[in-house]
């Protein structure tokens, strides 16, 4: 807790917005003052843009979702992300109540995260610029997404007395303990600039429990401000549907056995085990080539820079390059309509805090198969919504793949048990279980501000 940075504002502490009201959906006795206007930092990627690309993923889909349902409640939500060209508006509009700011930074023009922390003094400048215009005490709360946006979150805060709330994401330490096969450390500073963080917010937001406990076991985080708060899924725009449809659309054959890979396309992400799983599945059984069809939707970021073209030369040495679609990063409409038209999904990743595709996919009635890591227990039900992998062994996923996409009838159970499972899972939940958090941190902090003021 760090409610002793800087001057207080008259405004952060006897402000009129909001009031002590109950969090509608969260825990059961949560009470606080629910801040009626909050800063997101984004520093690195925009909810704008179309994840599956860059830098895009889930985190842009959980910035969007949750700031749309906040701003639904009269939550006013401005999300500050770094302006990467000159044709960027100063402020666009997300959504009514939800602003984003494109702050200059650096050059126009897109940065790996390596070459981010140089910018983040020229960032910082730009978010408290911002906020000088307005009048003291405008912002209630201070949420942080990434370590980097935790760098700049947390001058932010203490220069405006208020509270920080941070959500990881990844973290270095656990990515670096399951690195895929060439893939790239993340640098040490990245895990310092990840403790300073862990150290100095009000509140660490963890997708799931695991996350949870390896913040405080890896970070030392002090237990009482960790929440796990799972993301959720779009029910509207992922749905079940119609197979045939969809397979009719994309111009699959009917009778086709559907593989399907979304995300980023990277080592972390794993869609090379995919690959290599559904070469195995020919080797076994030559007359599968017929049927075969991987879908593989997404673009390259990261390290998998380095070789953009690597995974489709991959299919080409496996020797499924006919039967490997590549697309390009879709809307949520199509990409729910590829869903609908697989008979499974993989997940293969080495590390995933949550895993939001494999939601997604189950909320369109297909089963995914994921990789026992992260957060996936948590998104994926083993033998109820899909199965867990325990390794990334080609033979392994195989058998699963083959489990699920060739037996019609357990297919059709883990179907339905998906359906089921995505539906415990929304952005409303989730928004009401961040918004218990952030009423908590705001009431503690301004009575650590009130009772400081008394002493002295």
């Amino acid at each position: 807790m760090t409610a002793a940075r800087g001057t207080v504002h008259a405004g952060a502490l006897f402000g009129a917005r909001g009031g002590t009201v109950p969090i509608p959906g969260a825990v059961a006795g949560t009470v606080g003052r629910v801040p009626r206007r909050v800063a997101v930092m984004s520093v690195h990627t925009s909810p704008l843009e179309q994840p599956g690309t860059g830098d895009a993923g889930g985190m842009n889909v959980y910035i969007a979702e949750t700031a749309r349902e906040m701003a639904r409640r009269g939550i006013e939500v401005e999300v500050f992300t770094r302006a990467t060209s000159s044709d960027q508006p100063p402020i666009a509009e997300l959504a009514p109540g939800v602003l984003v700011r494109h702050v200059p930074a650096g050059p126009f023009e897109p940065l790996g995260r390596h070459e981010l922390p140089a910018q983040m003094c020229a960032f910082t400048a730009g978010v408290l610029r911002a906020e000088a215009f307005h009048p003291p005490g405008y912002y209630d709360l201070v949420h942080s997404h990434y370590w980097v946006s935790g760098q700049v979150g947390w001058l932010a805060s203490g220069r405006w007395n208020v509270p920080l709330v941070h959500t990881a994401h990844t973290l270095a330490k656990v990515k670096n303990a399951a690195l895929a096969d060439g893939d790239t450390p993340e640098p040490r500073t990245r895990v310092f600039g990840e403790q300073q963080v862990v150290d100095e917010a009000d509140r660490l937001v963890a997708n799931t429990d695991v996350e949870a406990r390896q913040l405080v076991e890896l970070y030392g985080a002090v237990p009482g401000t960790v929440r796990a708060v799972s993301p959720g899924v779009d029910l509207r725009s992922f749905t079940p549907g119609s197979t045939s449809a969809a397979r009719d659309r994309l111009g699959i054959p009917q009778d086709a056995v559907v593989l399907a890979f979304a995300g980023r396309i990277q080592p972390l992400k794993a869609p090379d085990v995919l690959l290599r799983a559904a070469a195995e599945l020919v080797r076994r059984d030559p007359e599968l080539a017929r049927r075969l069809v991987v879908l593989v939707v997404g673009g390259p970021s990261g390290t998998g820079l380095e070789q953009p073209e690597g995974l489709k030369e991959l299919a080409d040495q496996l020797g499924i390059a006919a039967n490997t679609r590549f697309l390009p990063p879709q809307p949520a409409s199509e990409l729910a309509r590829m869903f609908r038209a697989a008979d499974v999904v993989a997940v293969p990743s080495y590390n995933e805090s949550f895993g939001l595709v494999a939601l997604e996919a189950q909320a369109c009635g297909t089963p995914v198969v994921a990789a026992e890591v992260g957060g996936l227990p948590t998104a994926v039900a083993h033998r109820i919504s899909g199965l867990l992998v325990p390794s990334h062994r080609a033979d392994d996923w195989a058998n699963a793949l083959a489990a699920v996409a060739c037996d019609t009838g357990y297919r059709a159970e883990l179907s339905a048990g998906a359906v089921d499972h995505a539906r415990g899972f929304s952005w409303r939940r989730t928004t009401d279980a961040l918004l218990a958090v952030y009423a908590s941190a705001v009431t503690e902090y301004e009575h650590a501000m009130r009772t400081s003021q008394e002493a002295s």
